[in-house]
């Protein structure tokens, strides 16, 4: 079987259209998967969600989705624990509003959501939005992509305790590399790092950023460090950025990774990356503080194992880490696997199992009380108004 040859995101997906192409057979996994809500596309429906899901108070669930609503510009939604879904806002329903979302939401104390756009906004280069609870927007921040501004933000927000918004460009900044950014409530933003500023740097990050308990941001980038395979750094609230690992350093290690990091016990970091590893086909990795890096496990597509990881893991009480992949499993149209410490994978359930299912998770996965998985496929679903493969679903899975 061919691998599909990707190129650094500059359009709305990073694997999907071209991973889409891969076809193959492979026996089932047998697990108790929800199709919650099929998007439409039509009559103003969202679709093509490629971003994952946070849930409220309620279990109800709340996501983004790249195009799609009343100007066909992509939305946000909300699906409630029933599958019955409502589109809380259709971007482009305003001069100098972004469009084409390709991430998710956090929410703020009093119940405010906060996202970005990849596209739109006064400049054309990407937003920072809020949405209240009533579905009222308000852009806080257009990017310029000039004078050393970050462009095209493609991963969600973090907070701090102030409530000062972090995040990440894949374009712009001083070295047009990409760049780290803070954003107040206020909408004053701040450039904290542009990448490409020091020899083996990482460029273009394409996934979001996570504190440690002192408040330091760690990400990846998809490109650039030593090996031009992405790196894993760590930047202080200061400014100062420090590569921790470049990918490609050692032989079968992964690369590219389009996915942020997890926190676990003793301060490691994990993640995924869509290519390299034994097989070419991505992997999941664990990097100690120190910076020593180790593959825990190689997806193999050939082997009926999933492959390409787009999204980032999550863990449960046991310290088992769960995640998805584009494509592979047993109908080449992804999977959900969990992965114990020690680095033994098991799928959870390949995604074309039964009619009107989801197809290619791009994002990753959350839990509710019950321990039951949700998240996103960003094709798939019960109706084909759009023109590859279906127009996505929201699902739960009970492992």
């Amino acid at each position: 079987m061919g691998k599909c040859q990707l190129v650094p995101a500059s359009t709305l997906t990073l694997a999907v259209l071209c991973a889409l192409l891969l076809v193959a057979s492979r026996p089932a996994q047998a697990q108790t998967e929800t199709v919650l809500y099929s998007f439409t596309d039509t009559s103003g429906d969202a679709a093509y969600p490629q971003a994952g899901l946070v849930m409220d108070t309620n279990g109800n669930l709340y996501g983004t989705t790249s195009v799609g609503g009343a100007y066909n510009e992509g939305t946000v939604f909300e699906v409630t624990v029933a599958g019955a879904e409502e589109v809380l806002y259709s971007f482009g329903s305003q001069a100098g509003d972004g469009n084409n979302p390709g991430a998710g939401l956090i929410f703020d104390k009093t119940g405010n959501l906060y996202g970005t756009t990849f596209r739109g906004g006064a400049n054309g280069w990407g937003t920072v939005f809020k949405l209240t609870p009533a579905g009222t927007e308000t852009v806080l921040y257009s990017f310029t992509g000039t004078n050393g501004d970050g462009a095209n933000p493609q991963a969600g927000l973090v907070m701090d305790k102030k409530g000062n918004l972090y995040g990440t460009t894949m374009n712009g900044g001083a070295n047009i590399g990409g760049a780290v950014f803070e954003l107040t409530t206020k909408g004053t933003e701040k450039v904290l790092y542009s990448f490409g500023s020091q020899a083996g740097d990482g460029t273009n990050p394409v996934a979001g950023l996570t504190f440690d308990t002192t408040g330091n941001l760690y990400g990846t980038t998809f490109a650039g460090g030593a090996y031009n395979e992405g790196t894993v750094f760590e930047l202080t609230k200061a400014g100062t950025e420090k590569v921790l690992y470049s990918f490609g350093s050692q032989a079968g290690d992964g690369a590219n990774p389009t996915a942020g990091l997890t926190f676990y016990k003793k301060g490691n970091l994990y993640g995924t990356t869509i290519r390299g590893g034994s097989n070419g086909e991505g992997t999941v990795f664990e990097l100690t503080a120190a910076g020593t890096e180790m593959v825990l496990h190689s997806f193999s597509f050939e082997s009926g194992d999933g492959a390409s990881s787009n999204a980032g893991l999550i863990f449960d009480k046991k310290g088992n880490l769960y995640g998805t992949t584009t494509v592979g499993g047993a109908n080449s149209e992804g999977t959900v696997f969990e992965l114990t410490a020690k680095g033994t994978e098991k799928i959870l359930y390949s995604f074309g199992s039964q009619m009107g299912d989801g197809a290619n998770p791009v994002a990753g996965l959350i839990f509710d009380k019950m321990g039951d998985l949700y998240g996103t496929t960003v094709g798939g679903g019960l109706f084909f108004a759009c023109p590859v493969n279906g127009c996505g679903t929201v699902f739960k899975l009970t492992p």
